[in-house]
This record gives C-alpha cells, structure tokens and sequence, in this order.
C-alpha cells in the first residue's frame, strides 16, 4: 500500500493537487449557484423548527418514529424567486419513503397557487455533491492518466450518448425490439471503448473478438437454459415500475453487465499476453494458452465476486423489508434476490468462457512483435 502511495504521490506535484482543489471548488461553487439553469422551483431552507413525533407499529411488531417538520425558507428562481414559504415536511426514523430536511439544503418543490401560494417538497437537490464526485474523477484521471484519461473519459461519454439513444429508440418502439437494440448497442460499446482504450492493433482485435464471443455463447446458452426448464423459478414480476414485457428487459440487462465483466477481464488477459510474447517470441501457441489460463484463474475468482455482490447488494434492502414484514425466507428470496442470483450466474459462466477464448484468440493471433 505504501509502495502504491509513493508511486501515486511521484505521479502528483504539488502544483498539480492545488488543480485539482481549485477546479473541484470552482465545480461546486458554480453548481451551489445554478439554480437559475432549472426550470422546477428550488427552495432553500433557512429554518427548521422540528414538531411532534408520533410513535407508529405494525401487527409483526415493527416499531417506527414519525416526525413533523416546518421548512422556512425562500424561493431561488423562477416566476417567484425571493418568495419566503412555510412548508410541512413529515419523515420517519427509517427513511424508506421520506427524508429529514435540514438548513442550508436546497430542494426541488411544486407550487400551488389556490388558494393561496403553498408548496410540496417534490425531492433534494442532489447535483453539488455530484458534480464535486465528477471533477475530481476527472481531474485524477488526468493528472494520473494523461493522454489515456482523455479517451477514459471519452469512452465513458461517448457510452453515455449512445446508451441514451439506445433507450429513446426503445421507448418509441414501446419495448418491440429490446434484445435487438441492446445487442447491436453492446457491440458498438466494445468497439468505441476497446479503440479508445487500446488502440486499433492487434490486441484490440483479439480482445474484440474474445469479448463478442464469450458474451454471444453466454446469452445462448442462458436462452437454452431458460427453454429447457421453462423459466422455473424467474419471478419477474419483482422488477418493479416494468411498463414493458419484463424478460427481454432482463435479457438486456444481463447482456450489458455480462459484457462490462467481459470486457475487463479480456482486457487485462490479452494485454498480459501480448507483453508475454513480446518479451519471449519463442513461446508456443499452447504455452501462450495455457499462460492465458493462469493469468485467468487468478483473477476470475474476484471479478465474480465482485459482480456477486454487485447483483445481490442492490436487492439486499427489499429483502429485509419483506422479512421484517412477516414473510418466509424462501418467499423473500425468490421475489427479491431471485432474479440478481441469476445475473451472478450468467455472468460467472460469461468470465469462465472468457478466459478460455481471451487465451485461444490470443495464442493464435498474437504475434512476438506485436507492440
């Protein structure tokens, strides 16, 4: 850890911390001061004067505290900026479906104008800490990555864009064609990202092809799966707020997330390969491939952990509110965690085939001068 720090901290001049502080300042500076930008009303809080608490049960005996809040404050665009409201805010211990207000924060609210100017606290402004997260990734991945940082931060934009008009496209076919668009949206991301990253060279190619591979026999053999056992066991009514056909939506997730998983894991393989041969062109084709293997097997069982607790953590709160609510283990994890037990899976099976395929490609195609 120390060896790490040293070498971060050889890569950082004092100078270039001082950038990083400043710009990530002048970002929050000027996102505390943008409430103009928004076409909602913002209002800040000035005053918070707490009310009474009401002490609320359940018949499975869970115990919960109820509080009253008046917000003072004014508004700070719009029609109305510089109006002072009085609004009432109720938020419980538990903070499942409400939020404890305090001074100085901003948030977004509705107005109502009958009978008289009032307001409802719509949500809390959340795009300070945001932005500050935002700069200083940014900054770092300049500072650290120089050029690299460039096209990081490119890939990511450019994903960003494209996952956009992967979603726009699908919401005006009304969900027809999810697999489709997902498909050919997953194979543009693997190209622009991998060009961006690596290259167009040899390596980027190899690593290409791996990562279209392992996905494509991953998600056929899932279909497979899923046609053999009829979809036993897939609660896919607990994807909740689903307003199209819920397994295709399922079978695009699991597409993009498999292909993340993929992507990193092919990455660091072939890279590892391509220095190998080049520092020793003498290797065999089966060397090179059995060389893939190792590198594989140490670094397979973190990422699907990883992705283990990726797909269960999220699932992990509703649980507990279905068995603090009386119901089985059995009957919470099915309609809970079912379906993440299922994504760890197919994407376990996705990392598997990835290093099989990363070593095979590489050993045949990567030559002792590659560079």
């Amino acid at each position: 850890m120390w060896t790490m720090a040293f070498k971060l901290k050889s890569r950082m001049t004092w100078i270039q911390v001082l950038i990083v502080v400043i710009f990530c300042l002048v970002a929050v500076f000027l996102t505390a001061h943008d409430d103009s930008l928004y076409s909602e009303p913002i209002f800040q809080v000035t005053k918070v004067t707490n009310g009474k608490v009401t002490k609320m049960s359940d018949e499975f005996h869970n115990v919960d505290y109820y509080h009253q809040q008046l917000l003072s404050g004014h508004i700070t665009n719009g029609k109305y900026a510089g109006k002072h409201l009085k609004i009432q805010n109720a938020y419980s211990n538990s903070g499942a479906m409400d939020h404890q207000y305090r001074t100085n924060q901003k948030l977004f609210i509705v107005l109502h104008t009958s009978p008289k100017l009032h307001a409802t606290v719509k949500d809390l402004k959340r795009d300070t800490p945001i932005i500050f997260l935002l700069a200083l990734a940014v900054s770092l991945l300049f500072i650290i990555l120089k050029f690299r940082g460039v096209t990081v931060i490119s890939s990511i934009v450019i994903n960003t864009i494209l996952f956009w008009l992967a979603v726009k496209i699908d919401h005006h076919n009304n969900g027809a064609a999810v697999i489709p668009i997902f498909s050919i949206l997953a194979v543009i991301f693997c190209m622009i990202t991998l060009f961006l990253v690596m290259g167009w060279n040899r390596k980027m190619l190899v690593t290409l092809s791996a990562v279209i591979s392992a996905t494509a026999i991953t998600i056929l053999l899932t279909l497979l799966v899923f046609g053999v056992t009829h979809e036993k066991g897939m609660y896919y009514e607990s994807m909740q707020y689903v307003t199209q056909l819920p397994k295709p939506l399922f079978l695009a997730e699991v597409l993009i997330g498999v292909l993340g998983a993929v992507m990193d894991e092919a990455t660091d393989i072939v890279a590892s390969l391509a220095t190998l041969k080049q520092e020793r062109p003498e290797l065999s084709k089966l060397q090179v491939f059995n060389s893939g293997r190792q590198i594989g097997k140490s670094i397979m069982g973190p990422l699907i952990n990883v992705l283990f607790f990726i797909f269960m953590a999220e699932t992990l709160p509703m649980t507990l509110l279905y068995l603090k609510n009386g119901n089985t283990w059995k009957y919470s994890f099915s309609m809970n965690m079912s379906l993440g037990m299922t994504s760890s899976l197919i994407s376990g099976i996705g990392i598997v085939l990835t290093v099989i395929l990363s070593s095979l490609f590489a050993g045949l195609l990567i030559k002792g001068d590659e560079r």
